[in-house]
């Protein structure tokens, strides 16, 4: 791990994070209606090879929103924090192509395998976090606060203990059963 990468991410996710919110906290407490909505990322949820620097800030970004939404509550500041997963546009083409590239895999397939850990087989659209932000920021979502927001198309079975292969099905069928006889 190259410390020099290390001290990017760390600049921009969390210490980015730190910095506006530190700088917004004395104005929102003025308003009548404060709201901070963090970004995160399913990173921090699920871990991924080579994406340490990554997945650890973003994790980071989940104790600093839990945390001020508890020290902020008493203001009238809801905190809550938005984790997309794989969302459509440019840089998601560049880490497709880059992973086609490294593995020798046709870019297709590489997307195709991006995409088998959803139960919805498509990319986030970015309007659709944006709306999830101005929801969050609006009246109707006055008693959210403390939450993390996945909008990732349900890639809770990105995690190795679900991931079909690695035991996932056999404990999934397990599960299941335990319901149905509960």
């Amino acid at each position: 791990m190259d410390p020099v990468e290390w001290d990017k991410v760390v600049q921009v996710n969390p210490d980015g994070t730190f910095d506006a919110t530190r700088l917004a906290i004395p104005h929102l407490k003025k308003s009548p209606a404060g709201v901070i909505i963090n970004m995160s990322s399913v990173a921090d949820r699920f871990g991924y090879r080579n994406r340490t620097p990554c997945c650890a800030t973003k994790w980071g970004i989940i104790g600093f929103t839990k945390t001020l939404s508890i020290e902020l509550g008493g203001h009238g500041i809801r905190v809550n924090a938005i984790l997309p997963g794989a969302v459509g546009g440019p840089r998601i083409q560049r880490v497709f192509e880059g992973r086609a590239e490294a593995s020798g895999k046709p870019l297709a397939e590489v997307e195709q395998d991006a995409l088998a850990a959803q139960s919805i087989k498509r990319l986030v659209d970015p309007r659709d976090v944006a709306a999830l932000a101005v929801f969050l920021a609006s009246d109707s979502a006055r008693p959210i606060s403390g939450q993390m927001l996945p909008i990732d198309n349900d890639m809770q079975q990105a995690s190795g203990t679900l991931r079909a292969g690695r035991g996932g099905r056999a404990l999934t069928e397990r599960l299941r059963d335990q319901l149905i006889e509960a």
